[in-house]
C-alpha cells in the first residue's frame, strides 16, 4: 500500500522558506481580495434587489446564487487549462472575466442583467488553479500550512466584507460595489504577475483529466469535505437571502447600520477562530471540530428564525453561526491538502472547489424559493432541516477517514 494512496496525517514540522512565504502571503491577497470583492454584496443584496423593476424572491436568490453555477461549470476547466498553459495566464483570465462580470453587473438597471453579471463573474473561476499555484510553489511538507494561510485570509476577506459592505453601499450604492469588485480583480491580477514567483514545473499532472477529478468526488474519504464545503456554501448563500431582511424588517435597522451588529459578532467569532485552530494539528481533532461546527450551525439557524425581534438573540445567533462558518472555512481546505493522494492534489482541490460553488448555487436558488413561499424565517427553518443531512455525512465520513489513516499508519 503506496503512501501516494494514504498520506501520512502528521507531517513533518517545517519552516517556510523565503519564497514560500512570499508565494502564500500574496496568493492568499489575490484570492482573498477577489472574494472580498464577492462578499461585499452579500449583506446588502437583497435589501436593494427587493426595489429594483420586477423584482421576484426567485430572481434575487437566483441573482446570488448564479455566481456559484459559473463556478461549477468553469472550475475544472481553468484548473485543468492551467495544467496546459500555466497557472498564472489561467488565472490571469479568470480575474478578467470576473472583472467583467462586474462591470456588467454595475451598469445594470434590472435583476436579469444583475444575472448576466454575475453569471460572467463566476465564469472567473481561479480558486482550484490559484491553490494548485500555491501548491508548486511549496514542499510537501509544508503544503498544509500555506493551504492554512490561504484559508485564514479567506476568512479575514469574509469579515471584513461583511463589516465593510453596509456603510459602503450607502457611499456608492450597489453599482459602487459591484464595480469595486472589477477594481480588486485588476488589482489582484496586479499583484499576480508582479510579486507571485512562477514555478519552474507544474506537480499535478494527474490533474489533467476529468476522470480523475471525478474520481475525487466520488473517494469516499474526501466525500465527507466535499460534502461539507457543499452544504456549508448552501447554507451561507441561503442565510444572506434572509439576514439582511431579519435585520431591516424585523430590527428596522438601517442598512447603513448593519454594521453594527457584525462588528461585534465577527470580532468575537475571529478569536473563536483563532484558538480553535491550534486544536485542529491532528486528524482526528479536526474532524471532532467539524462535527460540532455543523452542530452549531443548525441551532444558529433556529435561532434566527425563533429569535423574534430581540436584538440579543439574532446577535448570539449571528455569534454562533459565523464563529462555525469562519473555522470551517478555514480548515476544511487544509484538511482536502492534508487527506489527498500527493499526486491527485490538483484534482482534488478542483472537486473540492466545484462543490463549494455548486452549494452556493443551490443555496441561493432554494433561498429564493423559500423567501417566496415561506417568508424570511422559512429560509432559516429550511436550511436547518439541510444540516440534518450534513451531519450524518460528516459522523460517518469522519469515522471512515480516521479508521483508513489507522490501516495507513499501521501499515507503514
Amino acid at each position: 500500500m503506496s503512501d501516494d494512496e494514504f498520506p501520512d496525517t502528521n507531517p513533518p514540522v517545517s519552516k517556510l522558506t523565503r519564497i514560500e512565504r512570499r508565494s502564500a502571503l500574496t496568493l492568499a491577497c489575490v484570492i482573498s481580495l477577489r472574494l472580498f470583492g464577492l462578499f461585499l454584496i452579500m449583506p446588502v443584496f437583497s435589501l436593494y434587489a427587493k426595489t429594483m423593476p420586477g423584482s421576484t424572491d426567485f430572481m434575487i436568490g437566483l441573482a446570488l446564487g448564479v455566481y456559484g453555477l459559473g463556478q461549477v461549470l468553469l472550475q475544472i476547466p481553468l484548473g485543468l487549462l492551467s495544467d496546459r498553459i500555466g497557472r498564472k495566464p489561467a488565472i490571469t483570465l479568470g480575474l478578467l472575466l470576473f472583472a467583467l462580470g462586474g462591470g456588467i453587473a454595475a451598469i445594470s438597471h434590472t435583476l436579469t442583467g444583475i444575472v448576466i453579471g454575475r453569471a460572467v463573474q463566476g465564469m472567473g473561476a481561479v480558486a482550484g488553479a490559484g491553490i494548485a499555484l500555491a501548491a508548486d510553489l511549496t514542499v510537501e511538507e509544508n503544503r498544509s500550512k500555506v493551504m492554512g494561510i490561504i484559508g485564514v485570509s479567506i476568512g479575514m476577506a469574509f469579515v471584513l466584507a461583511l463589516i465593510l459592505g453596509p456603510p459602503l453601499e450607502t457611499i456608492a450604492g450597489l453599482p459602487g460595489l459591484f464595480a469595486a469588485t472589477s477594481v480588486l480583480a485588476l488589482f489582484s491580477l496586479l499583484l499576480l504577475w508582479l510579486i507571485v514567483p512562477t514555478p519552474e514545473r507544474r506537480r499535478a499532472p494527474a490533474a489533467a483529466g476529468f476522470g480523475h477529478v471525478l474520481a475525487m468526488l466520488r473517494d469516499s474519504r474526501m466525500l465527507v469535505l466535499n460534502g461539507s464545503v457543499f452544504f456549508l456554501h448552501a447554507l451561507l448563500t441561503a442565510s444572506f437571502i434572509g439576514l439582511p431582511l431579519l435585520l431591516a424588517d424585523r430590527l428596522h435597522l438601517p442598512v447603513n447600520r448593519h454594521w453594527e451588529l457584525y462588528l461585534p459578532v465577527m470580532v468575537v467569532a475571529a478569536l473563536v477562530m483563532g484558538a480553535s485552530l491550534r486544536h485542529m494539528r491532528e486528524l482526528a481533532q479536526s474532524l471532532r471540530i467539524v462535527m460540532v461546527c455543523v452542530v452549531a450551525i443548525g441551532l444558529a439557524l433556529l435561532g434566527f428564525a425563533l429569535s423574534g425581534n430581540h436584538l440579543i438573540a439574532i446577535g448570539m445567533a449571528a455569534t454562533v453561526f459565523f464563529s462555525a462558518f469562519n473555522l470551517l472555512e478555514a480548515a476544511l481546505p487544509s484538511l482536502v491538502s492534508l487527506l489527498a493522494p500527493a499526486h491527485l492534489r490538483g484534482a482534488a482541490m478542483g472537486a473540492y472547489s466545484t462543490s463549494q460553488f455548486l452549494g452556493a448555487f443551490v443555496g441561493g436558488t432554494l433561498g429564493g424559493i423559500a423567501l417566496g413561499r415561506l417568508g424570511t424565517n422559512g429560509i432559516f427553518l429550511c436550511a436547518a432541516t439541510l444540516t440534518l443531512l450534513w451531519l450524518p455525512l460528516v459522523v460517518s465520513g469522519a469515522r471512515r477517514i480516521t479508521q483508513t489513516a489507522a490501516i495507513a499508519n499501521a501499515v507503514a
